[in-house]
């Protein structure tokens, strides 16, 4: 080996400016479309819970023809599905009724009056403030109402959320 030349031993700090540039590019753009992807998920969780229970609530309905009442409901108000009326379900309809949506905000249960008897099981979203006047088909929002009613989704998310 020649005794002037030099054996490089590392990395110019341009390189390493250059490395850190990349891989803060790279987490701008996979960052947000992973919030977005959780967000997503909490909400497929949710409807798949409400559809859990609305499948407990039914069938609780077809072996005893009335749905579950809401314990302690005031007038117009839904009640909470932690209520003691869903112990009602359990076991024999659902082992464990869910009682909170993705976002670990409560959901909520209206048994309905005379005539229809039905039922709504409702998501306040990921905000949990109910909307004040919710629309009925496809949502784009994470923070919108999701609304489960008489055995089928009333509003529902799709498509790309915000």
């Amino acid at each position: 080996m020649h005794p002037k030349a030099e054996v490089s031993r590392g990395f110019t700090l341009i390189e390493l400016l250059i490395v850190i540039a990349i891989i803060g590019i790279l987490a701008a753009i996979a960052i947000p479309n992973l919030l977005n992807a959780l967000q997503r998920g909490k909400q497929k969780r949710t409807m798949a819970d409400m559809r859990d229970l609305a499948i407990a609530i039914e069938s609780y309905n077809t072996d005893n023809s009335m749905y579950p009442a809401a314990a302690c409901q005031l007038a117009g108000s839904p009640q909470t599905v932690g209520s003691p009326s869903f112990g009602l379900l359990k076991p024999t309809y659902i082992a464990v009724p869910p009682t909170q949506d993705g976002w670990q905000h409560f959901l909520l249960y209206d048994p309905g009056t005379a005539p229809d008897f039905g039922y709504d099981i409702e998501s306040y979203g990921r905000d949990g403030i109910a909307q004040s006047s919710p629309a009925c088909g496809t949502t784009t929002d994470f923070n919108d109402d999701i609304i489960y009613t008489n055995g089928t989704f009333i509003q529902w998310p799709e498509g790309p959320q915000q």
